[in-house]
């Protein structure tokens, strides 16, 4: 089953073609990571399917449905989208940032009401941040404000959430924090979870199906047993790497040099 579909896409920054006729299917229920070099085009996919940016040509399926015949707020109600370091307002509360994945839900009229209050709470829950609830999100350490972004995600409600390395700038302790909570929630709630990585062992680590790009173009998916090889990381990456299994069957990168041209 499919959580997204993308049939003939490209995307473009001004005149520039970023992704050229890509087609992909992001698996419903898993963990897909996106990894590749910088600039071959992982967070323009991401923003493509989320709807940041306008596709030159091709078409973006949700569950099936092409989100060109759907509202911007029903699409809000089965994607979440986390862009890489947002800002957040000053003097907020995690509560209230966290509240603000309510959005697509509300009236113009009348405020949240208690599904609405129930979910922000669930959410705060779920990241395990009870105990900040009331701090200021500009208070918390880069792990803990991080935490707080993802449970903004899953107070909109969403059944497929994308995030655009959600790690970048965090240490080693903080990353594994952050990637533990998003595995815990897909394993226990099912969540279809999309995100751009670039620390090639956290991804096999953590993926279920893993993407790997270059130039626009995909060159290879599927588990990261099957998809991680010497040859698709001289593809991606241009290096000649060496690669061992772990324990639990994933390659992990132990050694690598540029690729002798």
């Amino acid at each position: 089953m499919e959580a997204v579909r993308v049939t003939n896409l490209s995307v473009s920054y001004e005149e520039t073609p970023v992704i050229r006729e890509m087609n992909l299917a992001i698996p419903a229920g898993k963990i897909t990571i996106i990894i590749g070099a910088n600039g071959c085009g992982k967070s323009t996919l991401l923003k493509a399917v989320g709807r940041i940016l306008k596709p030159s040509t091709g078409e973006i399926y949700i569950d099936g449905k092409n989100i060109r015949s759907q509202k911007p707020r029903n699409i809000a109600k089965q994607l979440a989208f986390l862009p890489q370091m947002p800002k957040c307002p000053e003097q907020i509360t995690v509560r209230e940032l966290v509240a603000y994945g309510r959005f697509p839900y509300q009236k113009a009229i009348g405020g949240m009401d208690m599904h609405d209050k129930e979910q922000v709470e669930w959410a705060i829950a779920e990241t395990g941040l009870q105990e900040f609830a009331d701090r200021l999100v500009e208070s918390l350490s880069g792990g803990q404000r991080q935490r707080a972004w993802i449970a903004m995600t899953l107070a909109q409600e969403t059944p497929t959430i994308l995030l655009d390395e959600p790690t970048t700038y965090l240490d080693m302790a903080h990353q594994l924090e952050v990637l533990e909570l998003l595995q815990k929630l897909n394993r226990q709630k099912q969540y279809t979870i999309v995100m751009v990585l670039h620390e090639l062992n956290q991804a096999c680590r953590f993926a279920d199906h893993i993407i790997g790009m270059k130039n626009g173009a995909v060159i290879c998916e599927g588990s990261p047993k099957d998809a991680i090889t010497r040859e698709t990381l001289k593809q991606i990456y241009g290096i000649d790497a060496t690669l061992q299994e772990s324990p639990e069957g994933y390659p992990i990168c132990t050694q690598f040099e540029l690729e002798q041209r």
